[in-house]
């Protein structure tokens, strides 16, 4: 359907309330948005508890980090009609906050907006108006919070302190892909304190933190579900597309690493999800796995979380080829690891040998482990597919854009094409078709500097994270 008339006909977004269900063995958060004469969506998210020692999910810190989980789960509900004005009437956001969450949903719509043909920019697409500023707001961990159902953010003129910091201890958020495997190997966790965290788990995922040395106990289980209106007006025609996933993990792990007292969340985002997908534009479908979302979100949750808790990417000083090669060491997971996007919907995840994701997985980990290794990996070789010569054009770069997809940069994977190509050559080795293709047809990258000692100091590592990292690449 079209953006414009959409627009016309649905003009208002409401996110409407939400609510902290505190059950003996669960903990779900409910969120109530409304598209009037089109939809009401109630979407969960449901934190199993275990034995997990966890503080008042009811708080007003704890209800105000709800809010805030509410505020980037509206956007999947928001882009079916791309109402003008988005309406918060269980919250209060300043001038600066809405500034925040304007971004955030413009940079992390633009591969939805450019697939979509949508013609807008970031001051028109959205309005965002909230509810009146509640003036007696606390911060109190334990302060009595049952009167307050409108919550206000909290705002530097309220003059309160920063709470002190007796956190320790990391989560480190799983997807079942190599990048995780990398962090879980290469930091230092303590496998009895430390915790995985795990939004919608897999017998891929839950096997990968079983393989690092974490029991049940010490995995977090969190299930959140779309509400079935949204699939059905997806099936009908409205608007779809791709939304920033991580930045809801990173409000959502934020609020369990609060309520476990937990110091780190170690994501896994490396330097290469900074690449646009579309040359010459600002339009990433990595966007929020990007550098620039790192540190704006770090910025926000020190001014309106206000938990000692720190959010940052462990490998982000790498690229994917580096990931890749640390990777190739850690055979037990190359059986069980996944990053198709496809084959996540097998019951078993798949590598559905087809789509993006898997080629790039493939190229990224050739230098290392082609062609045995790889192929007992995927089950067949995908550098000899002729069905997917048109993505392998546009994975190195020739094509009119990189796939929207979770992949790495043009100069990583024709860096691993490279080195292939020229290894076998060495060998006396016939090249597959693609590689072939490639020798053919592109001019071959240039292998004067090692990619794979690169160290990017821009990043949000301490001292000793740092130091860890490189010393695990340089040893590689």
């Amino acid at each position: 359907m079209n953006f414009n008339e959409l627009r016309k006909k649905y003009k208002f977004f409401y996110y409407n309330d939400f609510e902290i269900i505190d059950e003996k063995n669960e903990i779900i958060l409910k969120f109530d948005f409304e598209i009037p004469n089109l939809a009401r969506f109630f979407p969960t998210t449901t934190i199993l508890k275990k034995n997990f020692k966890l503080k008042d999910v009811n708080s007003i810190k704890a209800k105000n980090m709800v809010f805030n989980i509410g505020l980037i789960e509206l956007i999947s509900y928001w882009k079916c009609a791309c109402p003008e004005n988005v309406i918060i009437k269980c919250g209060y956001l300043n001038s600066e906050q809405i500034a925040f969450w304007k971004k955030l949903y413009f940079n992390g719509l633009g591969e939805l907006f450019y697939r979509n043909n949508i013609k807008t920019d970031i001051d028109s697409f959205m309005n965002i108006k909230t509810s009146s500023k509640i003036e007696d707001s606390t911060d109190s961990e334990n302060g009595d919070s049952n009167n307050i159902k409108v919550l206000s953010s909290i705002d530097d003129s309220m003059n309160i302190e920063k709470v002190t910091d007796p956190s320790s201890g990391y989560i480190v958020p799983i997807g079942g892909g190599k990048d995780s495997v990398v962090t879980l190997e290469t930091l230092p966790l303590d496998r009895k304190k430390d915790f995985c965290l795990i939004i919608n788990p897999k017998r891929v995922t839950l096997k990968c933190a079983e393989l690092a040395g974490f029991e049940s106990n010490n995995i977090i289980e969190i299930k959140r579900t779309i509400d079935p209106s949204l699939i059905d007006l997806n099936s009908k025609g409205f608007i779809n597309g791709h939304t920033p996933f991580s930045a809801m993990l990173a409000f959502t792990s934020y609020f369990v690493a609060y309520l476990l007292g937990k110091k780190y969340i170690s994501l896994s985002n490396e330097n290469s999800a900074n690449e646009s997908n579309v040359k010459g534009e600002n339009i990433n479908h990595q966007y929020s796995k990007s550098f620039e979302f790192e540190c704006d979100f770090e910025k926000y949750a020190d001014k309106y979380l206000r938990a000692p808790v720190k959010y940052f990417s462990f490998l982000r000083p790498l690229n994917e080829l580096q990931i890749a090669k640390l990777f190739s060491k850690y055979e037990k997971y190359h059986s069980v690891f996944k990053s198709c996007n496809v084959g996540s919907k097998n019951e078993n995840w798949i590598w559905c040998c087809n789509c993006a994701k898997c080629l790039f997985a493939f190229t990224i980990l050739s230098p290392f482990l082609y062609k045995d290794k790889l192929v007992s990996i995927f089950k067949e070789d995908l550098f000899e597919k002729k069905s997917l010569l048109e993505t392998f054009i546009e994975l190195t770069g020739n094509g009119e854009y990189k796939p929207f997809d979770c992949v790495g940069t043009y100069e990583e994977v024709n860096y691993a094409v490279t080195f292939v190509i020229k290894k076998m050559e060495n060998e006396n080795k016939e090249l597959p078709y693609l590689l072939k293709y490639y020798k053919e047809n592109f001019t071959m990258a240039d292998m004067s500097e090692d990619i794979t000692k690169r160290y990017n100091e821009n990043n949000n590592l301490t001292p000793e994270q740092n130091e860890i990292l490189k010393n695990a690449i340089l040893n590689c």
